[in-house]
């Protein structure tokens, strides 16, 4: 409509054949708009349109126009009981001068149900906001309804539907089944002759399918290969961090003649080259379709690991890093080095978002608990929190608010958990951010893949 508009201004004050061929040319494509009316609000003007218009109906439309807010109104047309009118003011604004209107035939707007819906113990029904019936009938079955607005702002339609039950339905009588059979054979028959040019055109639409899936699977390789790039990267920054800081630290060691302590800082360079490894084998049985070997472990041994790599990093920022651990061990079945790996991103996000927190003294506390069949553990800061806004998108690829950041670390961490069964969510609360991993116990997941 604002096409149509836009024309009847420009073609103001001269012929309006431009009009005209627009608004022929909408009711070609569009066989459910069957009346274009151009209604200028003088009534002593000519009206223009693709149909004659009567005097009643263009007074009509003249008035919504002219109580028109900018919004299309919906109304019934008089004329034309299973037709409604969009109508708009032109131009769209206190000073319009027509009034366009477009009728919609509210039959063809809905379409052809199939049998289903022609039964006599069914009814669809079509109303206007206000409530205007435009498809009979004018009641409905009581047995089963259904409605539900049409998702259109311009055209919020409600759309309801019913159904009677009875035993037929329920159990139909075998001359039902026999009548049914029948019907199918002669609807098969008559279809027999169109079957080979059907088949004709179904296969010009795969071949055209198969190529545009060709394309989408090349684009599709090519963007999970840059996923994947950025992600090893992403990954392999943290035990290169860690091992850049012990190369430093032992230098430091050895200029001191420490070389008591120089052996476990050398172990602890060791520890972080071979958590690179894993990373890097991980990425490999990742990019492949063979399962990912898994085991027994303690989750309590992985989170400790966790806090002896981040306390270091904690103290430098003044952070209050606290683990809660069980006494007893806590055993659950996956890659422990992936379940770290999902631990160690979670813990540094919430340590990266107290930076320049303003606020209560910063801390990140982790406590892990078992329940029932499954074990639960929480990274829970007191920083700003996750804005609103960007919750439904938290765990996307490449979503970040951190200048520099990938925004892989939790699409990743995500993706790790669900391989072994689990699930990590944040849970919505005033202050701060809890992060929630849940993993099923080492039972319940080995009978799970049984």
């Amino acid at each position: 409509m604002t096409a149509l508009s836009a024309v009847a201004v420009a073609s103001e004050g001269r012929r309006h054949d431009l009009f005209l061929d627009v608004a022929r040319t909408i009711t070609r494509f569009y066989p459910r708009i069957d009346e274009v009316q151009l209604v200028s609000l003088d009534p002593e003007t000519e009206t223009i349109g693709t149909g004659p218009l009567d005097a009643a109906t263009a007074k009509r439309i003249r008035a919504a126009a002219k109580a028109s807010d900018g919004r299309i109104a919906l109304l019934p047309h008089p004329q034309r009981p299973d037709h409604y009118m969009m109508v708009k003011r032109s131009p769209n604004t206190n000073e319009a001068r027509y009034g366009l209107m477009l009728a919609i035939d509210a039959g063809k707007l809905i379409g052809d149900g199939g049998p289903f819906w022609s039964r006599s113990s069914t009814a669809v029904r079509l109303s206007l906001p206000d409530g205007h019936n435009l498809l009979q009938p004018a009641t409905l079955p009581n047995a089963i309804r259904f409605s539900r607005p049409l998702s259109s702002a311009s055209q919020p339609l409600l759309l309801e539907t019913g159904m009677d039950i009875g035993l037929s339905d329920m159990f139909p009588p075998l001359q039902t089944g026999l009548t049914f059979v029948a019907l199918t054979l002669a609807y098969l028959a008559g279809l027999a002759a169109l079957r080979q040019r059907a088949r004709a055109r179904a296969a010009e639409q795969q071949a055209r399918l198969s190529a545009l899936d060709s394309r989408l699977s090349h684009a599709s390789r090519v963007n999970a290969l840059g996923e994947m790039a950025s992600g090893m990267a992403h990954e392999l920054n943290q035990p290169l961090t860690a091992i850049l800081a012990q190369a430093q630290a032992g230098r430091r060691l050895l200029n001191q003649g420490n070389h008591a302590a120089l052996a476990s800082v050398l172990d602890d360079t060791v520890s972080q080259a071979r958590r690179a490894s894993g990373i890097l084998e991980r990425f490999r049985n990742w990019s492949q379709p063979n399962a990912v070997p898994v085991s027994a472990f303690d989750l309590r041994r992985a989170l400790g690991n966790v806090e002896a790599l981040l306390e270091q990093d904690a103290r430098s920022r003044s952070i209050l890093l606290e683990f809660h651990l069980p006494e007893t061990p806590v055993i659950v079945t996956g890659d422990p080095v992936e379940i770290e790996q999902v631990a160690f991103n979670l813990v540094r996000n919430a340590m990266e978002a107290l930076d320049g927190h303003a606020g209560e003294a910063p801390g990140v506390v982790v406590t892990l608990r078992q329940e029932d069949s499954m074990v639960v553990f929480d990274v829970v800061d007191n920083g700003p929190g996750i804005p609103e806004a960007l919750r439904p998108r938290l765990f996307t690829p490449f979503m970040t608010t951190r200048a520099g950041g990938t925004g892989l670390g939790l699409a990743l961490s995500q993706r790790l958990v669900e391989r072994v069964g689990g699930e990590i969510t944040l849970v919505a609360g005033d202050e701060g951010a809890t992060f929630r991993v849940t993993l099923p116990k080492a039972r319940a997941r080995l009978e799970e893949t049984q």
